[in-house]
C-alpha cells in the first residue's frame, strides 16, 4: 500500500487525530498559519477553542488534562505566540500535567538570523519540559507527534514542547501513522524491587502509629480503588496534599484532611508523631514539610513513587518502593496482613475538635460581619452535593476553597500547586468545562489573579463554557497582605486594589452576574448560579483582611501551626 504524499501541516493533523485528540486551545499567527489552514478542514473532528491569550491555551490544556485524564493540547505562534505559553509549560512541569504545546517557528533557512518573531523555544522550554523538539522536516512529524505524546502521558506525565518550523508545515511528505511506545534509555515504568517491596510489607504491618501521604499521583495513575482498599486493609489514616485531595472521598472516615502549610491540624502534627510515613505518589515540597531538619524525623519513610528523581531528593527514605501506584498499592494490599489502628486513629480527635472550634467553625459558620470566603466556599460545595470540579486560583482563594469544598469523585481538584501561578483559574476552568463536559465546574478566584487573565471571560461568551466563576473579593492581594500584617508590620505595600465593575465587565460579555455581601443572600445567589445554564459570575463580597488559619510560618517545624494571629 502505497503511502499518501500531504504537507506536513496535514501530517500534524492526521497524527493528532491519531493520537485520539479531538479538542485543542489556541490563537493563530503567521509562523502557524500553514497549520490553522489544514486544520480548516479537520474542523468536525478536531474543535479548536479560540482563547484570548496564549497563556490562557496553554492553562485551559492544563485544566483539560488534569480533569479528563487524557493529554491537553495547544497550538500557537512563534515568537511571543511561543514564549507567552512559557508560564503554562512550567506549571505543567512542576504539577506533572501532560500537554502538548506546538509552536510556530520561522523556516529552518532562516534559523539564527534573528528572523520576525524567532525565538530559541527549544532552549528556552528544555529545563521546564520532560521533552522540547525542533521539527524541520515535513517527514519526521508523525514520528515527533507520536514521540511526543508517548513522553507526556507516560511515567511521570508532564509537558512536551514541538517547535514546528514553517518550511516543515508547508513541505510535501509521504504519511503514515506512527506509534512510538519504547524510548532508549526512558523507563517510564520503573520495576518494582521485591526486597524493598517486603521491606515495606514488614515495617507497615509491625507499625502502630502507621499514616499515609496521598498525593496527586494517585490521581495520575488512576489508583483510587487501590488506594482505598490498601488503606482500609491495614487502617491506616490519611492526609493529602493540595493536588491529591480528591484521590480519597472527604467523608472517608480516614481521610484525616490536607497537609502542609495551610491544611488541617491533625495530619501535620501526627507527621512528626508517625512510626511509619508512608508516601504515595507525592513529593516532599516545602510547603508540606515545613523544616526538614524536624521533619518526620521518628518515623522510617516508606515512598511509593514512579519517579526515581523524587525519592530521597529532600527527605530521607528507609524503603523506596518504584514503579506505578497502581500496581505498587495493590501488591502492597495483596502481602500486608488487615490490621487496626483504633487508639492511633482515635488520637487525631482532639486535633480536629480544637481546629474546629478555633478555625472552622468562625470561618464557615460566622454569627455576624461581612461574608467569610471559607462560608462561600463551603455553602457551593454542598449545593453541588459535593459533586462539581473545584478549579481555583493562587493565593487565600486557593487555600480557603481546597480547605472547605469537599470531594465525593476523583480528579475534583485543578488548582496551580508547585508554581503558584495566578491567573491559572479562569483558562483552566474553561479547559475543564470541555475535559468533564457531564460536571459542574466551580471557578473560585480571587480579584487579582482574575484580572491576569480576565480577557479569557471572551473564550466563556464565545464557547457559551458553562464555568461558574465565583470571584471571593476582598479588595486586596489577600494572601500578600496576610503574610505583609504578620511579617512586615502591616505595611501594606501595593496589596491594597481599585476594582472594577464587575457586573458591567459581566455583561459585556453576556454573563449572567450576580453580586452577593449580605448573608441572607448567599443561598439564593449559590441557587441561581447553579440553575442557570451556562456560564454565571458571581461576586461574593467578602472580609478584606480575613487570614488563612490554621498556618506554618516558613521555616517552623510542620507541627507547630498556628490558630489565630495577634497581628
Amino acid at each position: 500500500m502505497s503511502k499518501e504524499r500531504i504537507s506536513g501541516s496535514e501530517a500534524l493533523m492526521r497524527s493528532l487525530e491519531h493520537e485520539g485528540v479531538k479538542t485543542i486551545f489556541g490563537y493563530p499567527g503567521g509562523a502557524i498559519m500553514p497549520v490553522f489552514d489544514a486544520l480548516y478542514d479537520h474542523r468536525d473532528k478536531l474543535n479548536h477553542i479560540l482563547v484570548r491569550h496564549e497563556q490562557g491555551a496553554a492553562h485551559a490544556a492544563q485544566g483539560f488534562a488534569r480533569v479528563s485524564g487524557e493529554v491537553g493540547v495547544c497550538l500557537v505562534t512563534s515568537g511571543p505566540g511561543a514564549t507567552n505559553t512559557i508560564t503554562g509549560v512550567a506549571d505543567a512541569m512542576i504539577d506533572s500535567t501532560p500537554i502538548v504545546v506546538i509552536a510556530g517557528q520561522v523556516g529552518a533557512g532562516l534559523l539564527g538570523t534573528d528572523a520576525f518573531q524567532e525565538v530559541d523555544l527549544v532552549g528556552i522550554t528544555q529545563p521546564i519540559s520532560k521533552w522540547s523538539y525542533q521539527i524541520r522536516r515535513a517527514e519526521d512529524v508523525a514520528w515527533a507527534v507520536s514521540r511526543a505524546f508517548y513522553i507526556a502521558r507516560s511515567g511521570r506525565p508532564g509537558p512536551v514542547v514541538l517547535d514546528f518550523a514553517k518550511n516543515a508545515q508547508i513541505d510535501m511528505t509521504d504519511f503514515e501513522p506512527m506509534k512510538v511506545d519504547f524510548i532508549r534509555s526512558y523507563d517510564p515504568d520503573p520495576e518494582t524491587d521485591p526486597k524493598a517491596l517486603a521491606e515495606a510489607v514488614a515495617l507497615i504491618n509491625e507499625s502502630k502509629k502507621p499514616l499515609v501521604l496521598v498525593g496527586q499521583g494517585v490521581e495520575l495513575g488512576n489508583a483510587q480503588q487501590e488506594l482505598r482498599a490498601f488503606v482500609e486493609k491495614a487502617d491506616i489514616p490519611c492526609g493529602c496534599t493540595l493536588l491529591g485531595l480528591s484521590a480519597l472521598p472527604t467523608s472517608h472516615p480516614l481521610n484525616k484532611g490536607m497537609l502542609g502549610m495551610h491544611g488541617n491540624l491533625g495530619p501535620n502534627v501526627k507527621t512528626n508523631e508517625c512510626d511509619v510515613l508512608i508516601a504515595v505518589g507525592m513529593r516532599f515540597d516545602d510547603r508540606v514539610t515545613g523544616k526538614l531538619e524536624t521533619y518526620a524525623k521518628q518515623a522510617k519513610v516508606i515512598h511509593l513513587d514512579i519517579d526515581p528523581s523524587e525519592i530521597g531528593k529532600n527527605v530521607p527514605v528507609d524503603v523506596p518502593v518504584l514503579g506505578d501506584c497502581k500496581r505498587t498499592l495493590a501488591l502492597l494490599t495483596e502481602l500486608i496482613q488487615s490490621n487496626t489502628h483504633t487508639e492511633w486513629i482515635n488520637s487525631f480527635a482532639s486535633y480536629e475538635e480544637t481546629e474546629y472550634t478555633r478555625v472552622i467553625e468562625k470561618e464557615v459558620h460566622p454569627s455576624s460581619g461581612p461574608l467569610n470566603m471559607g462560608e462561600v466556599v463551603r455553602a457551593v460545595s454542598e449545593a453541588t452535593e459535593n459533586k462539581a470540579i473545584l478549579v481555583t486560583d493562587v493565593g487565600q482563594n486557593q487555600m480557603m476553597a481546597c480547605r472547605y469544598f469537599k470531594y465525593s469523585q476523583n480528579r475534583s481538584v485543578v488548582t496551580s500547586g508547585g508554581m503558584g501561578t495566578m491567573g491559572f483559574c479562569l483558562p483552566a476552568a474553561i479547559g475543564a468545562t470541555f475535559g468533564a463536559p457531564q460536571r459542574t465546574v466551580c471557578a473560585f478566584m480571587g480579584d487579582g489573579g482574575l484580572q491576569m487573565t480576565m480577557q479569557e471571560l471572551g473564550t466563556i461568551m464565545e464557547q457559551k463554557a458553562p464555568v461558574k466563576i465565583i470571584l471571593l473579593n476582598n479588595n486586596y492581594l489577600g494572601n500578600v497582605r496576610q503574610w505583609q500584617a504578620m511579617f512586615f508590620n502591616r505595611r501594606y505595600s501595593f496589596t491594597p486594589m481599585m476594582n472594577p465593575d464587575y457586573k458591567q465587565i459581566a455583561s459585556a460579555y453576556g454573563i449572567p452576574f450576580r453580586r452577593v455581601a449580605e448573608r441572607e443572600d448567599l443561598n439564593e445567589a449559590i441557587r441561581e448560579m447553579l440553575t442557570t445554564d451556562g456560564p454565571f459570575f458571581l461576586e461574593a463580597c467578602v472580609i478584606e483582611e480575613g487570614n488563612v488559619l490554621p498556618m506554618t510560618p516558613p521555616g517552623s517545624s510542620v507541627n507547630y501551626m498556628m490558630l489565630d494571629l495577634d497581628c
